[in-house]
C-alpha cells in the first residue's frame, strides 16, 4: 500500500514538474533581452540535461540498487530530489514569476460556444465589422485563417454586448480577438504536432532491441559483456552527442562561414528527425533480417547467434539523433508559434504526444500480431525472436515513418510561414 502510494506521488510530482519546468525556464529568458539563439540553446540543453539524468538513472542508480540494495537505491534519488527542492526555493526570489489571470481552457470553450451562437452572423470580405479587444490594448482584427471562429469576437450591438468599461457582458457570447487567436494558433499546430506523435511510435519500441541483444554476442572482452538492457544507453548518448555537436560545433562554424548568425529553422529540424527515424527502422529491419537468417541457417531456433550485438548500435544512434532533432525542434516550434500566454500548453504538447504514441504503438503491435498469426502461423512478434519476423515488423514501422514524412511535408506546406522566419527576415532587413 505504501509502495503504491509512493509511486502515485512520484507520478503526480513528475507530471507537475515536466509540464511546468520548460515553460518556467523560458519565462526567465523572455523577460531579458536575449537573442533567439540563446533560447534555442536553452531548449537544446534542457533536453540534454533530461537525457543525462536518464543515463545516470540507467547506470549509476541501477548499479547502486543491484549492489547495495533497494533501500539505498531509493534513498539516493530521494536525497537528490530533496537537494533539488531546497536549491529551487533558495533561489526563488530571483525568479520571474508570471501569474495567470484567466483559464486558457475556459477561454477555448468560450470561443467555440460564442462562434456557434453567432453562426448566423455573416462576415464581410473586408474588415467592415467591430471586434472586441482587451481593455487598454491596441484595436486589431483577427486573422483570416479559420475565419469561422472570428464570429466569436464580433460586436453586433455595442450597447448590449459591452459594459461601459468595454468588457463583454456575456463572455460566452462575445470573446476577445486574443482569445480567438489563441485557439486558432493551437488548432493550426495540431497537424504538425501529430507528425511528432507518429514519430514517437518508433521511439516507444525500445523493448525489441533488448530481445535482439539477448540473442546476440554482447561480449566486449573475454570477461565483460554489455547487459542487453543497457543498449538503450546508446540512444541517450546519441542525443547528447547530437545536441553538443549542433550547438557547440555546427552553429558556431556555420555562423563563422556565413559571417552572420546562422540557425536551422524548427520545421527543417523536425523533418530531419522524421527522416532519421525512417532510416533507423530500415537499418533495424536489415540487421534483424541478417541476424535471423544466421540463426535459422545455424539451426539455433532457441539460443543466441554468433553475431556481435554491436551491430545494434547504428540503429540506436539513428534513433537518438532522430529524437534529439525532432523533439527539441518541436518544443521550440510550440514556444515560438503559440502566444506567450500559452507557454504552459506548449511545454506539455511533446509529452502528450509521446504518451499517445505509446498507446498507438501497443495498438499497432496487437494488430500486427493478430494479422500475422492468422491461419495458425507464427506471429511476426513471437516471444521466440528467431521464429518470429521482427524484421517485417520493423518494415511496417519504416512504412509508417515514410508515410509520416510525406504527411509532414504536406502539413508544413499548409502551415505557411513561421513566426521565426518572419522575425529573421526583419532582422536581415535591418542588417
Amino acid at each position: 500500500m505504501f509502495l503504491c502510494t509512493s509511486f502515485g506521488l512520484i507520478s503526480i510530482g513528475a507530471g507537475a514538474i515536466r509540464s511546468c519546468s520548460l515553460a518556467f525556464g523560458a519565462d526567465q529568458l523572455d523577460k531579458g533581452n536575449f537573442k533567439s539563439s540563446v533560447k534555442e540553446s536553452y531548449f537544446s540543453w534542457y533536453y540534454a540535461s533530461y537525457t543525462i539524468s536518464v543515463l545516470i538513472a540507467l547506470t549509476c542508480v541501477v548499479y547502486i540498487q543491484d549492489n547495495l540494495g533497494w533501500g539505498v537505491g531509493f534513498a539516493v534519488p530521494a536525497l537528490l530530489m530533496l537537494f533539488g527542492v531546497v536549491s529551487f526555493f533558495l533561489a526563488a526570489r530571483f525568479y520571474v514569476k508570471l501569474t495567470s489571470k484567466t483559464s486558457l481552457v475556459t477561454g477555448f470553450v468560450q470561443v467555440v460556444v460564442a462562434s456557434f451562437k453567432n453562426r448566423h452572423v455573416e462576415l464581410s470580405d473586408g474588415m467592415n465589422y467591430k471586434c472586441h479587444c482587451k481593455k487598454g490594448s491596441t484595436p486589431v482584427f483577427p486573422s483570416e485563417k479559420l475565419r469561422f471562429l472570428n464570429k466569436a469576437c464580433i460586436v453586433k450591438d455595442p450597447v448590449r454586448d459591452l459594459t461601459p468599461d468595454g468588457i463583454a457582458t456575456n463572455p460566452w457570447s462575445l470573446c476577445t480577438v486574443d482569445q480567438v487567436e489563441e485557439l486558432k494558433s493551437l488548432i493550426r499546430i495540431i497537424p504538425i504536432w501529430s507528425t511528432g506523435m507518429i514519430m514517437s511510435i518508433n521511439i516507444s519500441q525500445n523493448s525489441f532491441p533488448v530481445l535482439q541483444a539477448v540473442s546476440m554476442d554482447r561480449s566486449i572482452t573475454s570477461s565483460f559483456a554489455i547487459p542487453a538492457a543497457s543498449f538503450s544507453m546508446f540512444v541517450v548518448i546519441s542525443v547528447i552527442i547530437w545536441i553538443a555537436l549542433y550547438d557547440r560545433v555546427f552553429l558556431p562554424l556555420a555562423s563563422r562561414v556565413t559571417r552572420r548568425p546562422f540557425r536551422i529553422n524548427t520545421r527543417t529540424r523536425m523533418g530531419i528527425g522524421i527522416f532519421l527515424s525512417f532510416l533507423a527502422m530500415m537499418v533495424s529491419a536489415i540487421v534483424e533480417g541478417i541476424r535471423r537468417s544466421i540463426a535459422i541457417n545455424k539451426g539455433f531456433p532457441q539460443t543466441y547467434v554468433r553475431m556481435s550485438a554491436m551491430w545494434l548500435i547504428p540503429q540506436n544512434c539513428l534513433s537518438g539523433f532522430a529524437e534529439a532533432s525532432n523533439a527539441i525542434a518541436q518544443n521550440e516550434f510550440y514556444f515560438s508559434e503559440l502566444p506567450r500566454s500559452m507557454s504552459s500548453i506548449a511545454s506539455c504538447l511533446n509529452g502528450i504526444g509521446m504518451s499517445l504514441a505509446n498507446l498507438i504503438a501497443s495498438l499497432i503491435m496487437n494488430i500486427v500480431d493478430s494479422i500475422s498469426k492468422a491461419g495458425g502461423k507464427e506471429s511476426w512478434i513471437s516471444s521466440n525472436i528467431n521464429k518470429g519476423h521482427y524484421d517485417y515488423y520493423y518494415l511496417v514501422l519504416a512504412g509508417i515513418s515514410m508515410a509520416n514524412m510525406i504527411y509532414f511535408l504536406v502539413c508544413s506546406k499548409a502551415y505557411g510561414t513561421l513566426k521565426e522566419e518572419m522575425n529573421k527576415e526583419e532582422h536581415e532587413d535591418e542588417y
